[in-house]
């Protein structure tokens, strides 16, 4: 039996990258969770696939996140009550400095990476029970400075607040709320930034452990915070970077 046998997760954006990850190591556990989709519904299907080939089990469910009624519209879809909800899902525009960035792409990633969360815990909250674990793919982004992406630590460091409050407003119900500090880390939305080499170095250079950091690396880390190991841990930022910045 898994540490998390009999336990339902919810992994927004679990069909890709890090979300994938820790949507196959929840259910490596024993977890069943809801691998969710914004549009790519082929690749939340291959990782139910790839799941259940290693004998676990998960299914997909798809709503597009940063949209009307968003929440409302994976809620719905969602049809059972849940253990773990995992808020991975979000949206990045590269090389945006603010001398350059739109108003329509600040509403995008405020809409993704900060509403959508809030929205979603707050339509969700009836159906996480007692005991139950919220975690927040964060960023090292909110210690790091990153001027050529300012509005994407900005909703990194108002989802930190957010999972720090919600932790002292749910700890009566015995939930834990936490986040993780992601750094440079090797998926597809960085591959193409890590394909050039003098930015490859650079960011193996800023890591102290001296490489740039895979998907497991992430999903071990909220597999433990969802675990009953992590259960006196609340309202805290876990920094999953390898020592950026150090």
């Amino acid at each position: 039996m898994g540490r998390l046998s009999g336990k339902a997760a919810l992994v927004t954006g679990g069909s890709r990258g890090i979300g994938r990850a820790v949507a196959e190591r929840l259910a490596r556990d024993g977890a069943l969770p809801a691998v969710h989709y914004g549009s790519n519904e082929t690749a939340a299907r291959e990782t139910v696939a790839a799941i259940t080939e290693a004998g676990g089990r998960a299914f997909p469910v798809g709503a597009e996140l940063g949209v009307p009624d968003d929440a409302a519209t994976l809620a719905a879809a969602l049809d059972t009550d849940i253990d773990i909800l995992v808020h991975n899902a979000g949206r990045y525009f590269l090389r945006r400095p603010i001398e350059v960035l739109t108003p329509e792409e600040f509403d995008k990633m405020f809409a993704v990476n900060v509403k959508a969360p809030f929205f979603l815990t707050q339509r969700l909250l009836p159906r996480l029970r007692d005991g139950g674990r919220i975690i927040a793919v964060s960023s090292v982004a909110t210690r790091v400075t990153a001027p050529d992406g300012i509005a994407y630590p900005m909703t990194k460091g108002a989802l930190d607040v957010f999972s720090r409050t919600l932790a002292k407003h749910l700890a009566p119900r015995g939930i834990t709320v936490n986040s993780v500090g992601v750094g440079y880390t090797r998926t597809d939305m960085t591959a193409a930034l890590l394909d050039v080499p003098e930015n490859l170095e650079r960011n193996v250079s800023r890591t102290a452990l001296g490489r740039i950091g895979e998907v497991e690396d992430v999903a071990d880390a909220v597999a433990f915070l969802a675990s009953d190991d992590a259960r006196w841990i609340t309202g805290t930022k876990l920094d999953v970077s390898g020592g950026v910045g150090l």
